[in-house]
């Protein structure tokens, strides 16, 4: 460990450090991090970049009391590093180390778990108004970056913060001055100015004795106020915020921690309004490759130090693929659109966005809002594509349901990330698709086993359907069968082994795995049928009856939760139908939050891998 970082060694140390040696430290949190995250990979970008942010932010608060709540949590890795997590930040995100975000469980300081993005100010509103009615004095701060300030949650929070007659701070860290371009002297000491005490004593006493005046000191008082107000629109970038109750402080160099310290400290000296800090950082701040492509080391695998460059070769991957079959779609569909939610990297769209500029929406984090833009611009006669990650995609299930499924609209949804996608941890894993998308009316939801099938699978859905379809697959390297893939019908499975006793009906990602298990389950003299599901809604009603009648054991597999999933309504069926069978094996993930680790380390932790469910079979099969 680093010489200043090895005396942090648990929250506030911080304090202890001479203020001259701060440039230091920022330089050891910033080495600290590139080691670190270049073998477990990670969030870098934005923790370079709020090095100095967060050191500032923790010589303000006192810390638990203090309550600092990050708003998705990715940029959280210098916090865990200055509340004494050093000595362990090399498991970050490793199965049994500490988490990529913010975990109460952790370390109290880290105040509240967060992941998706938007939610902060709310949260922080409810920790201030919980503090109101208390009578604490816990000062509550919100970190937020300009990308998560454009989804809705956060400008109904801060509509809602106007109520809140007393401090909490959000701070905006914004590291691509999206809100404020202009950024100058004299916007920075306005701000200070309009937020200083002594500034807003004097204005209101002015005010007041104006108003008792008489006959005049009124009408004086309203063409001051008018006049003031539109001088501060044509001035001051922060009205907008100003309008909605809080009082707007910045920009601020969000790397100039004395600038920042005197900036906290005059917001929480505020007592009767809510008050938004403006800091301007630099995404990847100290690492050149970061800096000069801040997108693609925003979520970052093992990489070299020196080039940038990533461990791993790349492989063919299900995003990928995917990515490719929209470009070729495109040209032969024109009225064939695009939808993301500020994810085109991530999703696999850059290269269709930069063909099709006109014919791609990245509406920002705000998931709610795309589906239903796409509802209306398949109303209007297009056929919308929209693309979210499987953990997001649970945002927007009302619009799902009311507006795109009540209307029976032919928009076609990608749910990347699906199943356990490994070091993010439970926010970010794929394990609620199948129980959310199939308690829904009138969609449909395929589940391809390989990249060809999800080729085929898009094929169907862009060809074949005129109604909601929701193509599910999991992220990394697309896995290659072996075999001739038959026809996609509607609702009807695929037959890839047939065997005798133990049925295998598996859904996506699953498939591979359980062709595995049949294979170690032929050593033991069991010869299983193993069946594409493909279809997860509707299923393959007819095939599982008939199946069912000459097997003993029914084993399901699925990278989904067990309640509401696959593996539950494959058992509610078969009771219906008066199965006579021995016993039904449900290979899934149990009904709780599945924590961060290697994928692979987590299949075989919750008996998911080839070996554990043929073990399991076996056992069943011979007791």
């Amino acid at each position: 460990m680093s010489e200043l970082l090895e005396t942090i060694i648990k929250e506030n140390d911080i304090r202890n450090i001479d203020p001259k040696d701060y440039p230091a430290l920022a330089k050891e949190l910033r080495l600290k991090l590139v080691r670190s995250v270049s073998r477990t990979g990670g969030h870098l970008a934005s923790n370079l970049g709020a090095v100095e942010l967060t050191m500032a932010l923790h010589l303000c608060l006192d810390f638990p009391k203090d309550k600092l709540v990050w708003d998705v949590g990715h940029q959280s890795y210098v916090h865990k590093l200055l509340t004494g997590r050093a000595d362990v930040f090399d498991t970050l995100r490793c199965l049994g180390g500490i988490s990529g975000f913010p975990k109460v469980r952790e370390n109290e300081s880290d105040t509240f778990d967060t992941g998706h993005s938007s939610t902060s100010i709310s949260v922080a509103l409810g920790f201030a108004k919980a503090r109101d009615l208390k009578g604490t004095d816990e000062r509550v701060f919100a970190v937020i970056g300009d990308g998560a300030l454009s989804g809705g949650m956060a400008f109904e929070a801060l509509n809602n913060a106007a109520s809140l007659h007393s401090n909490m701070v959000v701070v905006l860290n914004d590291n691509k001055m999206s809100i404020a371009k202009n950024v100058g002297g004299m916007s920075n000491y306005l701000g200070k100015i309009r937020a200083n005490r002594k500034y807003r004593d004097l204005k209101v006493n002015v005010e007041n004795a104006l108003d008792r005046l008489p006959n005049l000191g009124k009408p004086i008082t309203r063409h001051i106020k008018k006049a003031k107000s539109s001088l501060k629109h044509l001035l001051i970038p922060g009205m907008m915020f100003e309008d909605m109750g809080l009082i707007y402080i910045g920009p601020v160099d969000g790397h100039n921690i004395d600038e920042m310290v005197t900036a906290f400290h005059t917001a929480s000296s505020i007592h009767d309004q809510p008050v938004l800090v403006h800091v301007l950082t630099k995404k990847g701040k100290g690492y050149r490759p970061a800096e000069k492509k801040p997108d693609v080391f925003h979520g970052v695998g093992a990489f070299d130090i020196r080039s940038g460059q990533p461990e791993r070769e790349d492989t063919v991957t299900y995003t990928g693929i995917f990515g490719q079959w929209m470009i070729d779609t495109a040209a032969k569909e024109e009225t064939m659109v695009s939808v993301c939610a500020a994810m085109p990297d991530g999703t696999g769209l850059r290269e269709f966005s930069e063909k099709y500029p006109e014919r791609f929406y990245d509406v920002g984090i705000a998931e709610e809002h795309a589906v239903t833009f796409a509802a209306g611009l398949a109303a209007g006669g297009l056929r919308p594509v929209v693309s979210l990650y499987s953990t997001f995609m649970q945002r927007a299930y009302d619009q799902l349901l009311h507006d795109v499924c009540i209307n029976g609209l032919p928009v076609i949804l990608t749910l990347d990330r699906s199943g356990i996608v490994g070091k993010d941890g439970e926010t970010h894993q794929g394990i609620f698709d199948i129980s959310y998308l199939s308690s829904i009316p009138g969609i449909t939801v395929l589940s391809p086993m390989d990249g060809e099938e999800l080729k085929i699978s898009m094929d169907y859905a862009m060809y074949h359907q005129k109604a909601p379809v929701a193509i599910r697959y999991p992220r990394g390297a697309a896995y290659v069968y072996k075999g001739t893939h038959t026809a996609i019908e509607y609702g009807k499975a695929e037959v890839l082994q047939e065997g005798t006793e133990v049925l295998i009906l598996a859904v996506g990602n699953m498939v591979k795995t359980a062709l595995e298990t049949a294979d170690r389950l032929k050593g033991s003299g069991i010869c299983p049928t193993v069946v594409n599901v493909r279809f997860v809604k509707p299923f393959d009603e007819a095939l599982v009856e008939r199946l069912s009648k000459s097997h003993s054991y029914v084993v399901t597999m699925e990278d989904n939760v067990y309640s509401g999933g696959f593996s539950e309504r494959i058992q509610a069926f078969l009771l219906s139908c008066g199965w006579r069978g021995r016993h039904c094996i449900p290979v899934c993930l149990p009904d709780s939050f599945i924590e961060h680790g290697a994928p692979e380390e987590l299949y075989e932790k919750y008996g998911m891998s080839a070996a554990a469910a043929a073990e399991r079979i076996e056992r069943e099969v011979k007791q």
